[in-house]
């Protein structure tokens, strides 16, 4: 046996997203991370080995503007771009060449931690080192750091270190939750295998091994969804163990999943009910998919009250959107349906100090075992969330260990630079400011080649029924004079048009209603009709705009979409929803659904020019959409001159870093196995070619360029500091966009 001490200043124990996105993030910041993992791949339950695909605040479409930026954004647009089929093996790869890249993280695979040496009292404790055994390998090998990260998911090494923590559902009184017990119990949700099937192009055969389960005798035929076609996590609903120990009672949970996937098999193969004959197993899982064990005590215990009310805490760090999605003890054995939904109006925050134990002194956590109850971590344990929490600890962690002080003495004493560092990274928070001092394009004027200041889409691409509500959201910046809709009428009528507000900036969906008109429209087609619905709000902000239904109306819908611009319509009882769960009563963001309407907006034009594509909105400090679009947007794209956004300074300032954020359509639904198909690699309204610029000595330098880009943020750090007054970038293409928009730009010397 081999014994080794491996010292760093982090170490970050479980290779899931969470633990990827908490070591990339820590050593982007200069620290030494040790990333142990106990299998060999990184990935977790999305990882080839169990193939769950990676869930987040886009909620499968039903959240807009609401896809994860910083490293798991990385991540979903470079996987989309390598691996548009969702490939396993592939995702596999992509998720470790980001570990990879970074020279501060040294990786251990095939490591499993099962020894932590702490000491300290009940309530101060402090980890002074981890073990752990690699498996094949015959090594012993012990971290020694200023600070670990438990992002185990079941919390071994919080456990082992004496964190207080949670297991099951906590009584109703306590946090005053609605879909929580009236009594306290030990009950979680169960774990589950999935399995994969090809067409053989041929007859294939299937005799069902001795312990394949009859599930004829189950409620299962009657009570869950099979396909024969389906695949992966099609199947989610394979659950079980949620009345045992999901980690002490694995290999009996295993084994119990097994039996009902063949037995599943069986069913589709020799039922007679399944167009199933050239249809083959091509792979099945051996690690069950756990959702959930330990849950430790944080300073803050996130709750069923904070998502849904989208609480806006002072020490939000990250944002999660999936729905507050519960299941039956019983899995699939139970008659209840698989799952059941509450979502929120919008994404909501997660503060940072549901990140870090309430007891152990020098530990953080990321991912399913954060401190949330049981209903709140309803939510927050779908792995996309898990990552940006993760990125959320992981800088946390950086600080905490280059500072030499506790997550708590961060959260106290340093919470502006942990979340200015955060929004420097391009992470994944809501409703903060950049407010870096350091940053000189906070200090400059933008201006810019063209900028779009009349929104329309004119173009019919093709007609829609007014068969239910429908509705069209623009900015409105610093206000609107109201719009004309392209629409047809079988007869005269008159068309019912409402005005509403959207509540908080990141949601899309109406709140409160500010004024409706009723319009004649006249019998024919392709007719623009005027809603004269002004509007004159506080501050610059969303416009819901309510088209009621009217049997005798159709509308028209473009096929080129326009940033800042989302239609909708009214879904009601959606039996294509109602097949995946309950779904809570009165859910705005799934009434009104946008899945008609992806890349394809009613048509329209705006009354009044907009101010909400300004040059200045690439330095306002917002890095994704909030109660609207903040990034620069061109008027067009011009087939002569590149289009440009430039700062300039009274005097010259001294640059040698430039940050570069570039429009990725945040509300394009990415995923990186196989719910659905997104039909293009690279998003469009990427820029594609460009070069960075400085007014030197009387003339443009390109100081920096780059071409053939595909994916959103760009740090430049030039060979020397440049002097200059002027700094411009010169956008020459995009990615098929009709215009260039950029974000953000950010400069330091």
């Amino acid at each position: 046996m081999k014994h080794e001490i491996v010292s760093s200043d982090i170490t970050v124990v479980g290779g899931g997203l969470a633990g990827v996105c908490a070591a990339v993030a820590a050593a982007r910041l200069g620290q030494t991370v040790s990333l142990v993992q106990n299998r060999s791949v990184l990935g977790g339950n999305a990882s080839s080995e169990i193939r769950v695909w990676v869930c987040g605040a886009t909620s499968h479409g039903v959240h807009r503007n609401a896809r994860e930026t910083g490293i798991m954004g990385e991540m979903f647009v470079e996987n989309q771009y390598r691996n548009i089929d969702g490939n396993p093996y592939i995702w596999d790869l992509i998720v470790l060449e980001k570990v990879k890249a970074e020279k501060n993280i040294t990786l251990y695979l095939n490591t499993d931690v099962h020894e932590v040496d702490a000491d300290g009292d009940e309530s101060n404790r402090t980890i002074r080192s981890v073990t752990g055994w690699m498996m094949g390998s015959e090594r012993r090998i012990r971290f020694d750091s200023r600070v670990y990260l438990d992002c185990t998911g079941d919390g071994l090494v919080g456990f082992l270190a004496g964190a207080k923590f949670r297991i099951g559902r906590e009584a109703q009184e306590e946090f005053q939750e609605e879909w929580a017990p009236l009594v306290p119990d030990d009950i979680t949700l169960g774990s589950t295998l999935l399995f994969y099937t090809k067409d053989a192009g041929r007859p294939v055969k299937y005799i069902a091994p001795s312990f394949a389960k009859d599930i004829t005798q189950t409620s299962i035929p009657m009570k869950r969804v099979i396909r024969s076609g389906d695949n992966g996590c099609s199947y989610w609903w394979i659950e079980w163990g949620g009345e045992l120990d999901t980690v002490h009672d694995n290999e009996r949970i295993r084994e119990e999943l097994s039996s009902v996937i063949y037995g599943i098999w069986d069913y589709i193969k020799n039922s007679g009910k399944f167009d199933s004959d050239n249809l083959t197993l091509e792979w099945i899982g051996s690690v069950p998919g756990k959702r959930e064990y330990r849950r430790f005590v944080g300073d803050y215990v996130l709750n069923q009250n904070d998502v849904i009310a989208q609480e806006l805490f002072e020490d939000r760090v990250a944002f999660g959107g999936w729905s507050i999605d519960l299941h039956p003890p019983q899995g699939m054995y139970a008659t209840a349906k698989g799952s059941k939904h509450m979502h929120m109006d919008g994404s909501y925050h997660i503060p940072f100090r549901s990140l870090y134990s309430v007891n152990v002194t020098n530990m953080l956590m990321a991912g399913r075992n954060i401190s949330a109850s049981h209903v709140a971590f309803g939510t927050t344990r779908v792995m996309a969330t898990c990552a940006v929490i993760g990125e959320a600890a992981g800088t946390g962690a950086a600080l905490c260990a280059a500072k030499g002080i506790s997550p708590r003495e961060l959260h106290d004493g340093y919470l502006s630079e942990l979340q200015q560092t955060l929004l420097r990274q391009d992470a994944a928070v809501l409703g903060l400011k950049n407010a870096d001092a350091d940053d000189l394009a906070l200090s400059a004027v933008a201006t810019a080649s063209s900028t779009l200041t009349q929104l329309a889409l004119e173009q019919s691409a093709s007609v829609m029924p007014l068969a239910a509500h429908i509705a069209l959201l623009v900015p409105a910046d610093p206000f609107i004079d109201g719009v004309e809709l392209l629409v047809d009428a079988s007869e005269a009528t008159e068309l019912t048009v409402e005005l509403w507000s959207t509540g908080k900036p990141q949601n899309y969906v109406p709140e409160a209603q500010v004024t409706s008109i009723q319009i004649p429209v006249a019998q024919g087609s392709q007719q623009w009709v005027k809603a004269a619905l002004a509007w004159h709000p506080d501050c610059a902000q969303n416009a819901f705009i309510i088209l009621r239904s009217n049997p005798a109306v159709s509308v028209h819908l473009s096929a080129s979409p326009q940033t800042g611009v989302l239609s909708f319509k009214f879904a009601g009882d959606d039996q294509e929803l109602a097949d995946f769960g309950d779904m809570h009563h009165h859910q705005p963001v799934v009434d009104w659904n946008q899945k008609d309407f992806v890349r394809s907006p009613l048509c329209f034009r705006l009354l009044s020019p907009t101010s909400a594509f300004t040059a200045d909105k690439a330095t306002d400090g917002y890095k994704r959409p909030y109660g609207g679009p903040h990034l620069w947007s061109s008027a067009a794209l011009s087939t002569s001159e590149p289009e440009w956004l430039e700062v300039s300074w009274p005097q010259p300032v001294s640059i040698q870093t430039v940050l570069l954020t570039f429009n990725d359509d945040v509300n394009e639904d990415l995923i990186n196995l196989h719910h659905h198909r997104t039909e293009f690699e690279i998003i469009p309204e990427l820029v594609k070619d460009y070069k960075l610029q400085a007014f030197i000595n009387g003339d443009w330098t390109t100081v920096a360029e780059k071409s053939s880009n595909h994916t959103r943020s760009h740090t430049h750090k030039l060979p020397a500091a440049v002097s200059t007054d002027r700094l411009r970038v010169l956008a020459a293409a995009t990615n098929g966009a009709k215009r260039v928009e950029i974000v953000e730009i950010r400069c330091y010397s």
